[in-house]
């Protein structure tokens, strides 16, 4: 039977939670880092208050610190509006889009001993003139659907490279080899998963998203356009 138009819709926003949910312990830490190092703040701050003599320097040396994680875990908390499809968004630059889903995934792709080898090209410091592209966080779901492709379909994933591809668009190809041998934990720490992200699971998420990928066994086009 074919599906209809709406469990086509939820197809894609399964796989959008898949995606959400490998992003979260990134996310967490990222809002969990900021509230560790203010409340060593407030325990230094707390012993220098105690103190038969004050030292205002140091006390307004642990204030400044305090506030400037404030900021940083409001910053994180609105992060969050990132991920909600209908809100509209300032768009994203290419090397913005690689910056933030390989720094997501970076450190999970690692305990299962796949690294990600992103073009040098992508990691320089930003163009200021450099373009937007729009639905920020359509693409942040496919560059992440792409990755997780990759990683979960093709055997023996040694590597994934991150390359631009022209001017609106990127590949993300699999090097073959088995996981690093080196470190004795690589693929220790995966739970088995029922729910991985195969080709029919990115072709709805991009169908529904609006955009056309190259799907190939061991690599994947993202144009940064809808088609």
């Amino acid at each position: 039977m074919k599906a209809s138009p709406g469990a086509r819709s939820w197809i894609a926003a399964g796989v959008r939670h898949e995606l959400l949910t490998r992003a979260l312990p990134a996310l967490r830490h990222d809002m969990a880092a900021p509230v560790s190092v203010m409340r060593m703040g407030l325990l230094m701050l707390r012993r220098q208050v105690a103190a038969p003599t004050i030292d205002m320097a140091a006390c307004e040396e642990r204030v400044a610190l305090i506030d400037h994680q404030i900021a940083e875990l409001v910053s994180a908390v609105r992060s969050l509006r990132d991920w909600e499809l209908a809100t509209d968004d300032e768009g994203i630059t290419r090397r913005g889009l690689v910056v933030q889903c390989v720094g997501l995934m970076r450190a999970a792709f690692d305990l299962h001993g796949v690294r990600l080898q992103v073009d040098e090209a992508l990691t320089v410091d930003a163009d200021p003139n450099a373009p937007k592209w729009p639905s920020g966080a359509s693409l942040r779901y496919l560059m992440l659907g792409a990755l997780g492709y990759l990683h979960d379909t093709p055997p023996d994933v040694g590597a994934i490279s991150v390359a631009a591809e022209g001017e609106g668009a990127l590949v993300l190809r699999v090097v073959a080899g088995a996981p690093d041998a080196t470190d004795p934990l690589a693929g220790a720490h995966r739970a088995p998963r029922k729910l991985a992200i195969d080709a029919i699971a990115l072709q709805s998420l991009a169908e529904d998203l609006g955009y056309v990928l190259t799907i190939e066994h061991d690599r994947v086009r993202l144009p940064l356009a809808p088609g």
